[in-house]
């Protein structure tokens, strides 16, 4: 993904998940596509690891989190992939 849209959440009692799923509607809403992957920073959860052979794609409903030091914490990249590597915002 090359665009996006960057969405700061900083409800820390509310899962991952649900932080992801409130961007994606709001991306939905404004973009009029829904989104398939987002970027996170590693210490919104402990549990994604990344992605290899040996650890698959986490998913939220149809949205793969990946992690990467680039995104701030309580902040998360959405947006789509698109299939042939160039990303469609």
């Amino acid at each position: 993904m090359n665009v996006g849209m960057l969405w700061f959440d900083n409800d820390i009692k509310s899962d991952l998940t649900s932080r992801i799923e409130r961007a994606a509607i709001y991306y939905k809403e404004k973009y009029g596509k829904a989104p398939n992957i987002c970027f996170v920073h590693p210490s919104m959860t402990n549990r994604i690891k990344a992605v290899g052979e040996d650890n698959p794609p986490i998913k939220a409903g149809e949205i793969e989190i990946r992690t990467t030091r680039s995104v701030l914490p309580n902040h998360i990249w959405i947006g789509v992939n698109g299939m042939n590597g160039h990303a469609n915002a």
